[in-house]
This record gives structure tokens, sequence and C-alpha cells, in this order.
């Protein structure tokens, strides 16, 4: 799997590709492409967002005037974005790029658009099938080094609850699985809790709370989700504020600029994948090279209290962004905001990406 930091690194390289191996074949930069995003389900901020940045990033930048976008969100059901795709293939679009509702269930579907000579890309929740490409965030990477930092503030010894996710997700067990497999190289740090904290504010503040009446000493806490309801629960229960690692919700870098003593990490998984997706599409469509690998994993920036003060031994390329109210975290905007919000080939604002 080929792995690009940030922003899709592919720019840099099928331009210096381009130059050198292309000659004078001539690539139609000018020309505009039909695009569609087929997206299986809108109910959370990010997905909300994904589609927001996505509309932004066509309109300006490298982008404008290069791609008519059309969005189709169906109801989440497979069978339900299996027939959008039908009716997509059936128009005849350049390129679809797919936040897919299943891994396997499309991939008929799918092939029988790339058989069309149709571009696609699937992103975020990605398809298995060998004729798409497949963009997604690196979990492997991140919990790995959300668990490293822990590691780090504790000094390598302490006592810490770890949260399990929602039920029966892969991603959260994926999680989970990370955060262990880093944790068990240091003896001295022990497990002595776990809560799912379903990625949702009360859950997560209800489970840690559950945890702190039931253990006197707590040094750290991991959570797949907001962090803030982490916080919250120490804050309630009158207990010292630990470590805590999250993700990167608007909430959670305010709540962890704002408290007082607070260190956090926060894990990427950023909602610009979808202009990722649509960038690539668009590379390729006008004759640049394609990537050698069709599953790109995307190794998004970390945001820290600490900042850069803090290296990943494991992954010591990994950027860490420090937490700062107005540049990265923004007590205006609405919670459930992903951060970072813009790639940086396209300037996207909070309030672009908020809808306001």
């Amino acid at each position: 799997m080929k792995r690009y930091v940030g922003l899709l690194a592919s720019a840099v390289c099928a331009t210096a590709m381009l130059a050198g191996s292309l000659g004078s074949q001539a690539v139609a930069e000018d020309k505009k492409y039909t695009i569609y995003l087929s997206n299986n389900f809108i109910g959370n901020d990010w997905r909300q967002q994904m589609e927001r940045v996505a509309e932004v990033s066509v309109n300006k930048g490298p982008l404008a005037g290069r791609v008519d976008l059309k969005i189709e969100n169906v109801e989440n059901t497979v069978q339900a974005q299996i027939n959008s795709l039908n009716n997509i293939i059936r128009a005849k679009p350049d390129a679809i790029v797919i936040d897919a509702g299943s891994a396997e269930a499309l991939n008929p579907t799918i092939k029988k658009a790339c058989d069309a000579g149709i571009i696609v890309i699937s992103f975020d929740q990605v398809v298995t099938e060998p004729c798409a490409y497949a963009l997604e965030s690196d979990w492997t990477r991140i919990p790995a080094v959300l668990a490293e930092w822990m590691a780090a503030q504790l000094g390598g010894k302490g006592k810490v609850f770890v949260d399990r996710g929602l039920a029966g997700a892969p991603i959260s067990g994926q999680l989970e699985n990370g955060y262990l497999e880093v944790l068990k190289k240091y003896p001295d740090i022990e497990v002595i809790g776990n809560y799912n904290g379903e990625y949702a504010l009360g859950p997560e503040q209800a489970g840690v709370a559950s945890l702190l009446a039931a253990h006197p000493e707590v040094d750290g806490i991991l959570t797949q989700g907001y962090g803030s309801g982490a916080l919250k629960a120490l804050q309630d229960a009158g207990r010292p504020i630990v470590p805590v690692t999250a993700f990167s919700y608007n909430v959670a870098a305010v709540t962890c600029a704002e408290t007082e003593n607070a260190a956090c990490i926060l894990g990427s998984n950023p909602a610009f994948l979808s202009s990722e997706a649509i960038r690539m599409a668009v590379e390729m469509l006008d004759g640049k090279p394609k990537p050698a690998d069709r599953h790109i994993l995307v190794e998004g920036d970390f945001l820290a209290t600490d900042g850069g003060m803090w290296k990943s031994e494991l992954y010591p390329d990994a950027t860490i962004q420090k937490i700062e109210i107005g540049e990265n975290a923004w007590p205006d905007r609405p919670p459930g905001l992903t951060l970072p919000i813009s790639p940086d080939w396209v300037e996207i604002t909070a309030a672009e990406a908020a809808g306001s």
C-alpha cells in the first residue's frame, strides 16, 4: 500500500513524471469533467462536512471550473446505493467517487462502471473491487501514534481506561487493538477498565464516569471519540485531569485547549478525503500517471496540546500540529466539525466547512 502524507502526494509525483515521460503528449487541463459523489449515509457531522468540502474544493483553487460535481445521497442500505450507482453509470460520467455502504457488496456494480470506462475511486469506507482505487486514512498508524504518545505522557508507567468504541464495528476493534499492541510494550502500563464510547459524547462521558466510580486512581484515558466527554467526567468526579487521546472534532480541540492542565492528542480522519478523491480523479482524467498501487493510505496530521514538542518513534514523519484557538480550533463553530479542515492545495475555511 502506498502512503501519502497530508494531501495526495501524487500531485507532485505526477507533475514530475508527466514532464519526464509524457513529452509532448497533450493534457486537457482545461477540460471540465462530470464527477458523481455517491454517499450511502448523511446522518452524522463527518458525512455532512465531507460533502460540503467536496463542493467548496471544486469551486476554488486548482479545481475551479474543472468539475461538474453531482452528489447522490441514498438511504443507508446496500441495495439503495447499488440502485443509485446503476443510474449514475447510465448517465456516463467521467468518474465516480464513493463512500461505500459495503466493502464487497458494491463490487459487481463498480466493475460495471469500470467496464464502461468510468474511473472509480472509493474513499473513507472503501471497496475491495480491484478495478477501483481506494483512498482511506491509515487506521494502523493512528492508534499506534496515540498510544505511543500516551505512554510517553505517563513515562511508561500508570493505569489507563481504554474505549472499545461501538460494539461490533470493525474499525472499533482495529482502534482498540492498535492501542493495546503499543501498550503491551510497556509492562508497567495497566489497562484497568474498558467502556463503549459509541463515538458519542453521552456514552463516552457515562462510560468514563462509571469507571471512575469503581477505580480510585487513573492516569490516562484512551478514547475513540471526542475526549471532551472523558474530561467532563473527570471534572464532575472532582478527579485530577489526566492525559487523553481522542479524535479531531472541534469540541475536542477546544475543550483540550481551554481546560487547565489538559494534555491531549487527537487523531484525524479528515473529511476532505472527498476532495482528495475528486482531485485524484481529475489528475487521471487529465492523463497524468495513475498511482501504481490502487490502495492509497492518507496520513493525516495529528493535533496535540504539546504540538511538535513530542515526536513519534514508530512514525517519525507524523506531523503534529499544536492545538491553537482561532487557528485550528474554533469555540464559535459546531462541536462536530472535523479537523484539520483543509488540504494544503486549496483553502477551505472553518465557515465553509461548517456550512455557515
